[in-house]
């Protein structure tokens, strides 16, 4: 396009250069004849020449002397009709070339509107195409997250099917206890009646010997010898069997039954807390577990209040006894243990740690007070007793808890609210087996 621009100027300086010219010529009339070359054509205009019309009076007659103004008169009408006509299409010429100019700027005009569309054509095609590549990704990403969806949901739907058998098995086990529970009750109905009856036959003989004062003496004194404060004192009257003993608060008459280990380091040890196989529920309230609850016999808690009246009487050691699911035990044994009282929340006390349950005590120290769900003792304000389950020394939740949720194996693993002793299996790994068990210091 370019091209026509410049060949259309080009044409309309040489028309002008023309008229220039032929306006040059026609003044030197003296000229016989002027040519003009347009392009390809060639314009030639035949002018008289006036000067060699006037002839002298030496050679022309007289005649045509008295002709020879008309005819130069003559020459010099034409030629200014012939300027006229000249100037006419000159100007005619010009119009043109106005207009030629008008339009070529107009397609000028044109020629960059339509170069700026064309830009802008192209723009928007690119903004296109990078929508487009943009659509595609977001179509492929919505493709990847549904098929992560249905992933997540199919494993949601496993873990489901896998509560659900779960489930089941937790309701056939808890009716199978539910019937144990049925048959233990009724065999502590016939221990009651039997202990009942041993009672009454106990208390026919002390009437059969009251009127003898030398018998009654002999009789006081068996009775001192089977009244025990702990089992150490079971163990120095030479019962050394393991078992079920009753022993007695001290400077009191009420009584308590505790489980005796007889055989581990020597014996002597009162069984304080025992955990075996999940039979016995530990989310108690604070007064169960100040009085005790469970079977001496499987798990049980004995009871703070007891714990705390034995231990004040004399220095006693703390040994915890542990176990794992792969076969693995260890234990951790302090040299020095004792409760508070009632008043000051049961708060533990230890000193003089040794054994294979970790270098680190796992009951933070200095002593922290006991916690239940009904009763928050601790140093955190998410009440540890109602998230990690069961009454336990807490301080801030802390790296132990002996009376968590029991967790059968395989379902041990990252279970924060189980059985756990931090410093030797880690926070999330809950124990199989547990036995607390104090003896005196002195034994």
């Amino acid at each position: 396009m370019w091209q026509i621009v410049f060949f259309t100027l080009g044409c309309d300086l040489v028309l002008a250069t023309a008229y220039n010219n032929f306006r040059r010529s026609m003044d030197s009339i003296g000229r016989r004849q002027y040519q003009v070359q347009h392009g390809a054509c060639s314009y030639t205009f035949l002018l008289p020449e006036t000067d060699n019309c006037r002839s002298s009076s030496s050679y022309v007659p007289n005649a045509v002397q008295r002709d020879a103004p008309l005819d130069y008169d003559d020459s010099v009408q034409r030629l200014q009709v012939l300027e006229n006509i000249m100037e006419n299409n000159t100007q005619w010429l010009m119009k043109v070339l106005n207009q030629t100019t008008r339009l070529e700027l107009q397609l000028l005009e044109h020629s960059l509107s339509t170069n700026k569309l064309e830009k802008q054509i192209l723009d928007q095609t690119s903004e296109i195409n990078k929508l487009q590549d943009k659509n595609s990704f977001l179509e492929k990403k919505v493709l990847d997250m549904e098929d992560k969806h249905i992933v997540q949901l199919r494993s949601i739907k496993e873990e489901k099917d896998q509560l659900q058998v779960l489930v089941s098995k937790q309701n056939s086990i808890i009716e199978e206890l539910e019937k144990q529970l049925v048959t233990a009750t009724v065999n502590n109905s016939v221990l009651q009646k039997q202990q009942h009856d041993l009672m009454e036959t106990v208390h026919n003989l002390l009437t059969m010997i009251s009127t003898s004062n030398s018998a009654k003496n002999s009789f006081d004194v068996k009775e001192e010898q089977v009244t025990f404060r702990d089992c150490a004192e079971v163990f120095k009257s030479g019962l050394t069997a393991n078992g079920i003993y009753t022993l007695t608060f001290p400077n009191s008459t009420e009584e308590i039954k505790a489980y005796c280990d007889m055989e581990t380091s020597g014996g002597g040890w009162t069984v304080i807390q025992r955990r075996e196989d999940g039979s016995v529920d530990f989310q108690k309230t604070w007064k169960e577990y100040k009085v005790g609850f469970g079977n001496p016999s499987g798990e049980h808690w004995l009871g703070n209040e007891f714990v705390f009246q034995v231990t004040n009487q004399q220095p006693y050691v703390l040994k915890i006894h542990l176990k794992d699911w792969e076969g693995n035990e260890a234990y951790s044994l302090y040299e020095h243990f004792y409760l508070s009282g009632e008043e000051l929340n049961y708060r533990i006390h230890l000193k003089g740690l040794t054994g294979t349950a970790g270098k680190i005590s796992s009951i933070s120290q200095p002593g922290n007070d006991f916690s239940t769900k009904d009763a928050d003792n601790d140093k955190c304000i998410c009440k540890c007793s109602q998230m990690l389950t069961g009454g336990w020394w807490f301080d801030a939740c802390g790296p132990s808890n002996l009376n968590g949720m029991y967790y059968p194996q395989k379902q041990n693993t990252n279970k924060f609210n189980g059985i756990k002793w931090y410093y030797w299996k880690g926070s999330g790994y809950s124990l199989k087996a547990t036995t607390m068990m104090i003896r005196p210091a002195d034994f």
